[in-house]
C-alpha cells in the first residue's frame, strides 16, 4: 500500500503521542520509508530516541541552519507526504495562521507552499475539538487540499483515528500526488463477508469467509481514489471501526468506505441493487449462502433429529445484472478441487452466464487466511496471483482500474 513512499511524520503535544511509535512502525510494515519531526511538547509525551528507534532515522527535535525543513518538506525535498498524527488544536490553529514556531508547523507551511500532500489525523478532548475556532481552522486548511483523518469521538475525547485509517489515507494523498489514482471520480461497490442464513433465533446456515479478501479490495479500491461503498455480511469479522457503528445509520463509515451491513441473501442483493444504481464497478467477492430454509419461530431443542428443508438462494450477480445490464462486474469464484484448469473452467462459467468483465478464482483453503494464491481468469487465459490478501486486491483493483479505463 505504501510501498516506496517517503513519509514524514510530525509528531506534537497531544498524549497521543504515546501511539506515533506505533503509528511508525505500521507505516513501515505496509512499505513505507518514515522520518519524524516533533514539536518541543511532544518529548514531554514520548522521547526522541523511541521515534528514532521506530523509523530508523534520526529525529527532527529543531530546526538549524541545515534548514531541515527545507530538505524534508521543499520542493525537492525527501518526503512525497507529510502526515501529522497525532495533531493539537494548538497545531491545527498555527498551520491555519501559518504560524511557524515549531519544527512541525513550519514543516507543513514548506509542505504546503510546495505542493506536497499533507495528511492531518487530529487528537485532543472532545470540547476543544467542537471550539468554532478551531473548527474553523480544520475548514481552512482543508481548503487547501489538506486530508483529515477524523478522530474517534468516545468518553468525551477526540480520540486519534486507528493506524488502519491513517495509513489508507496517507497511502491515498501520496498516490493522488503521484498521479496514480487511477480509481479517482469512480464509484465502486465491493461486497465482503458471509452472509447467514436463519434457522431459528440462534442458529444459522453459514460458511468459513472472513472477508478479508473483499475488505482488502475495498481498501486497495479506496486509495487508488475510489468512493467505496461496501457491503458487508455480519458474520465474523466486521471491518476496522465497524464495530462503534450503528448497523442500522443510514450513512456509516468505515476508514474507507461507506458500510452496508447485512444478515442474510436477500438484504445483501437488496443493498446490492441499490449501491450499484449510480456505480461504475461492482466487485463480488462475499460469500453468499447457496442454500436457506424456513426458519423456525422458536429456538429447536437439542438432542433430537432434525431434517432441514433447503432451497437455493438466488444468484446475487444475476440480480445484479438484471438490475444493471451494462455495469462492470468482477466475480469470485471458490472451488475445491486444487486444479488451475478446472478452476478457470468454472470461472468462465459464471463469466458467461452473467456477463462478468473477469473472474477472481481460488481455492477454498484459502479461506479465513492472511495468505492467498488466486486466478485472474479472463475468456482466453488465466493468471496465477499470490502473496498477501493486500498484495491480490491491489492486482485487483489494479485490473479494475484498466478495465474502467
Amino acid at each position: 500500500m505504501l510501498s516506496g513512499v517517503n513519509v514524514a511524520l510530525g509528531v506534537t503535544g497531544s498524549i497521543a503521542a504515546v501511539r506515533a511509535v506505533e503509528l511508525a512502525n505500521e507505516l513501515r510494515r505496509r512499505g513505507a520509508a518514515v522520518r519524524a519531526v516533533t514539536t518541543p511538547s511532544a518529548h514531554t509525551i514520548v522521547h526522541p530516541w523511541a521515534l528514532d528507534w521506530a523509523t530508523d532515522e534520526p529525529v527532527v527535535t529543531e530546526l538549524t541552519g541545515a534548514t531541515e525543513h527545507i530538505e524534508l518538506c521543499g520542493e525537492d525535498g525527501w518526503a512525497d507526504v507529510l502526515l501529522i498524527a497525532p495533531a493539537t488544536a494548538n497545531t491545527v490553529g498555527k498551520i491555519a495562521a501559518a504560524v511557524d514556531d515549531t519544527p512541525v508547523t513550519t514543516c507543513a507551511t514548506t509542505a504546503l507552499g510546495a505542493g506536497l500532500p499533507v495528511v492531518v489525523a487530529p487528537a485532543m478532548h472532545e470540547p476543544m475539538y467542537d471550539h468554532p475556532g478551531v473548527l474553523e481552522a480544520i475548514e481552512t486548511v482543508e481548503s487547501w487540499g489538506v486530508e483529515f483523518v477524523d478522530p474517534r469521538i468516545e468518553e468525551g475525547k477526540a480520540k486519534i483515528a486507528t493506524e488502519d485509517a491513517i495509513a489508507i489515507e496517507t497511502a491515498r494523498a501520496a498516490r493522488a500526488a503521484a498521479g496514480e489514482d487511477d480509481l479517482s471520480g469512480r464509484s465502486v461497490v465491493v461486497t465482503a463477508g458471509a452472509t447467514a442464513e436463519a434457522i431459528d433465533p440462534v442458529r444459522v446456515l453459514t460458511n468459513r469467509s472472513s472477508g478479508r479478501m473483499g475488505r482488502a479490495v475495498a481498501r486497495a479500491c479506496y486509495v487508488r481514489g475510489a468512493d467505496v461503498t461496501l457491503v458487508h455480511g455480519v458474520v465474523g469479522l466486521q471491518p476496522l471501526g465497524a464495530a462503534a457503528l450503528d448497523p442500522k445509520s443510514d450513512d456509516p463509515r468505515v476508514p474507507y468506505a461507506m458500510l452496508r451491513q447485512v444478515e442474510d441473501g436477500g438484504e445483501m442483493l437488496t443493498a446490492i441493487e441499490d449501491a450499484i444504481a449510480d456505480a461504475d464497478a461492482l466487485v463480488s467477492a462475499a460469500a453468499i449462502g447457496d442454500y436457506t430454509t424456513d426458519a423456525h419461530a422458536d429456538k429447536l431443542r437439542s438432542g433430537q433429529d432434525l431434517s432441514l428443508d433447503l432451497q437455493p438462494t438466488p444468484k446475487l450477480i444475476d440480480g445484479a445484472r438484471e438490475t444493471r445490464p451494462d455495469l462492470p462486474i468482477v466475480g469470485f469464484k471458490t472451488e475445491t478441487s486444487g486444479d488451475d484448469d478446472e478452476m478457470a473452467e468454472a470461472g468462465r462459467g459464471i463469466m458467461d452466464r452473467a456477463d462478468l468483465s473477469f473472474v477472481v478464482a481460488n481455492d477454498a483453503s484459502v479461506m479465513g487466511a492472511a495468505e492467498t494464491r488466486a486466478l485472474l481468469v479472463d475468456e482466453d487465459d488465466y493468471e496465477p496471483v499470490s502473496g498477501t490478501k493486500a498484495d491480490v486486491a491491489e492486482r485487483i483493483a489494479g485490473e479494475l482500474a484498466a478495465l474502467l479505463e
